[in-house]
């Protein structure tokens, strides 16, 4: 380490991609007197995000995990067929042989502890990186 004070590394992840990310670049120069190779491969090899809006997205993915882990079985349910698969309130009722007016309720009772369980700021870190 070329740091001798490890409290100057205020977020070690960060810290560990920026490293990593050193070490490919100069073995990308070194390769080049040693291997000839196509440039346009070493291009792929470059990410577009920044390493601390990585970190605070995986942050963000954790603590929705574990809020979701709060509902119960039936509101999880519900919740994960009207987001992921998205299905409708309609078709959800069908599936789980509950009626339309139960899938909305568990709906809007699992809604309402998420937005208590989350971090409304945490969450924006979803919203600002593209897929």
């Amino acid at each position: 380490m070329r740091y001798e004070r490890t409290d100057l590394v205020e977020n070690p992840r960060a810290y560990l991609y920026k490293v990593a990310s050193n070490v490919a670049a100069e073995w990308s120069i070194r390769s080049r007197n040693t291997r000839p190779h196509d440039s346009r491969w070493l291009a792929g090899l470059v990410s577009g995000t920044e390493p601390a809006t990585s970190l605070g997205r995986d942050v963000a993915e954790r603590e929705l995990r574990r809020a979701i882990e709060t509902l119960g079985v039936r509101q999880r349910t519900m919740l994960k067929l009207h987001y992921f698969e998205g299905l409708r309130l309609a078709e959800i009722a069908e599936r789980t042989g509950a009626t339309p007016r139960t899938v909305k309720r568990l709906l809007i009772k699992a809604y309402d502890t998420l937005r208590h369980e989350l971090d409304p700021e945490l969450l924006g870190v979803m919203d600002d990186e593209p897929e």
